[in-house]
């Protein structure tokens, strides 16, 4: 990151003050908030709200003249398709969208990490990674050698990844969870809070307990 770096969100709950705070210790600095829900107000001190995408056009052509403006989706959570619509739009308005890493964790320079990807506190990610586009390793989750993780994946605080995990694109693994080496699982997956995949799992159900087994389709 360079420092004095503008940013612009999108989402403007929780997760957005993590990125901020983020940002902020990088030496960046959040311009303006964007999210879709008209009953929100800005998390930020000092730092506008605008609602939806109509909005956010109006203020991008306004500032056109901020040509060095990264983007970041503030959307935690299952929501891997919501992260990369917001993707989509910020790439349509000329927002570069970069991963970030907190200071404190620890990414293998042999990691790959794609746009957007988002690496908080504690966090581990190993030798030879592949983590798509917009996920989220959420504080103190743990990414072990050769894991691939497709687009949109979110692991929550505390999970790990043995070695040679694939996760297919928006899936959810839950905090404190645990998946076993050379594991696969499928996209649109929800694994739960604290359970352990021992096997495979396929695209599109929810998981939980130890062993994992599956509850329902989604």
């Amino acid at each position: 990151m360079i420092e004095g770096q503008r940013y612009v969100l999108w989402g403007s709950a929780g997760h957005a003050k993590v990125l901020a705070s983020l940002i902020a210790l990088r030496g960046g600095r959040v311009v303006a908030l964007f999210d879709n829900d008209p009953q929100a107000s800005s998390i930020l001190a000092g730092v506008p709200l605008y609602i939806g995408k109509d909005e956010f056009a109006r203020w991008r052509q306004g500032e056109a003249g901020l040509f060095d403006l990264c983007g970041l989706a503030a959307i935690g959570g299952a929501r891997g398709r919501g992260r990369l619509d917001v993707h989509e739009c910020f790439r349509a308005h000329g927002v570069r969208i970069e991963p970030i890493i907190h200071p404190q964790a620890s990414v293998c320079a042999t990691a790959l990490l794609g746009a957007g990807t988002q690496v908080l506190a504690q966090a581990v990610v190993a030798a030879d990674v592949r983590i798509g586009e917009a996920c989220i390793v959420n504080h103190c989750a743990s990414v072990d050698h050769e894991c691939v993780l497709g687009d949109g994946v979110h692991l929550a605080p505390g999970a790990t990844l043995c070695g040679c995990v694939t996760l297919g694109n928006n899936v959810m693994i839950g905090a404190g969870a645990v998946v076993l080496p050379r594991v696969m699982i499928g996209e649109n997956t929800l694994v739960g809070a604290g359970a352990i995949v021992t096997r495979d799992l396929p695209a599109g159900v929810v998981a939980a307990g130890n062993p994992a087994r599956i509850f329902r389709s989604i």
